[in-house]
């Protein structure tokens, strides 16, 4: 094994935090340009939604479904405000939002078919709350994955998609 100086091991950890901080701030940038409001998803296990930008505000509400599909409506540094599916509005810290596009079905039972046609074969049907990972949508259907069964919903059966939205 090679051996390190003291040194030589703070310049590569400085450098090292210094370039996560040039990325961090990258990131940072291009998150307040995009167009509000977006859809993104929780990526953590456990989210608490905030009345405020920052760990000082009462938590809400405790989320406990990774992948739940969220409405970002604003961002402040760190943090996002999003809309739940219920409508329920608040801030949780901006690293436990990820851009994994995820829709969730509304309403009754839906059936995923085949090809995105209404005539189509039924593949799987999903129960309302039911969560899916988006591939892509022709303004009418998406094609969703449910744990590795996929198939087109209608595109108005799905909370977490635009009205027409392409999604390639």
């Amino acid at each position: 094994m090679k051996a390190v100086t003291v040194a030589a091991l703070v310049a590569l950890t400085s450098g090292g935090l210094l370039l996560a901080g040039v990325e961090k701030a990258s990131a940072a940038a291009s998150v307040s340009a995009r167009k509000m409001p977006y859809w993104a998803s929780l990526g953590a296990g456990q989210a608490r939604m905030r009345t405020g930008p920052g760990r000082n505000y009462p938590a809400t509400w405790l989320y406990q479904r990774k992948g739940l599909p969220v409405q970002v409506i604003d961002v402040y540094p760190g943090w996002r405000k999003v809309r739940d599916p219920d409508g329920a509005e608040g801030w949780m810290i901006g690293s436990l939002i990820v851009d994994q596009r995820t829709a969730m079905v509304k309403g009754g039972t839906a059936d995923l078919r085949d090809s995105p046609r209404g005539d189509s074969r039924i593949v799987w049907r999903a129960e309302p709350g039911v969560i899916g990972r988006l591939s892509r949508c022709d303004g009418s259907w998406c094609k969703i994955d449910v744990q590795g069964r996929d198939g087109y919903v209608e595109e108005d059966r799905l909370w977490g998609v635009d009205a027409n939205e392409q999604l390639n």
